[in-house]
């Protein structure tokens, strides 16, 4: 093996899997918006990317109101009408999730002060094509009365 595919192959053994999870948006599936919601048990509030362990209720279902939230004009690139109407709540989503949110700058331009453990969110995002972990990329951030669109910055 020569040495710099070693290095490769020793650099891939101590990066911790969210590094290998920021890969931009290719590789989730975006044909399946999921609805997820429950407590925080852990944030990490750091770059690249904040990441959270949610804790998701035994019985979870999409609300009523979820198609009708209003959500920020920057997201319209997006259609965020579209996801919500046709985000569901995944099969078995009882249990923990990590969570991907958006890099600290993007948080911070929205006005979003870190979040706690114990804080209740609520998510639309996506998961990884083909993956096996429950880890969601997150597309909106429901949190104290406000709808955060994560891949875009504010006006």
């Amino acid at each position: 093996m020569d040495l710099q595919r070693r290095h490769f192959c020793t650099v891939s053994l101590v990066l911790p899997a969210s590094a290998w999870a920021h890969h931009g948006w290719s590789s989730f599936d975006l044909e399946r918006p999921w609805y997820l919601a429950g407590v925080l048990q852990q944030v990490r509030w750091a770059n690249p990317h904040a990441e959270l362990q949610l804790r998701v209720d035994t019985g979870l279902q999409k609300p009523a109101d979820l198609v009708s939230r209003s959500l920020p004009r920057q997201t319209a690139p997006v259609d965020g009408s579209a996801l919500l109407q046709r985000a569901r709540v995944p099969e078995g989503a009882a249990g923990d999730w990590t969570v991907e949110l958006a890099p600290l700058t993007r948080l911070q331009a929205w006005g979003l002060e870190p979040l706690a453990a114990g804080a209740r969110v609520e998510l639309i995002g996506f998961t990884q094509r083909g993956a096996a972990e429950r880890m969601l990329r997150a597309e909106f951030l429901f949190v104290g009365g406000r709808a955060i669109g994560l891949r875009s910055s504010p006006a």
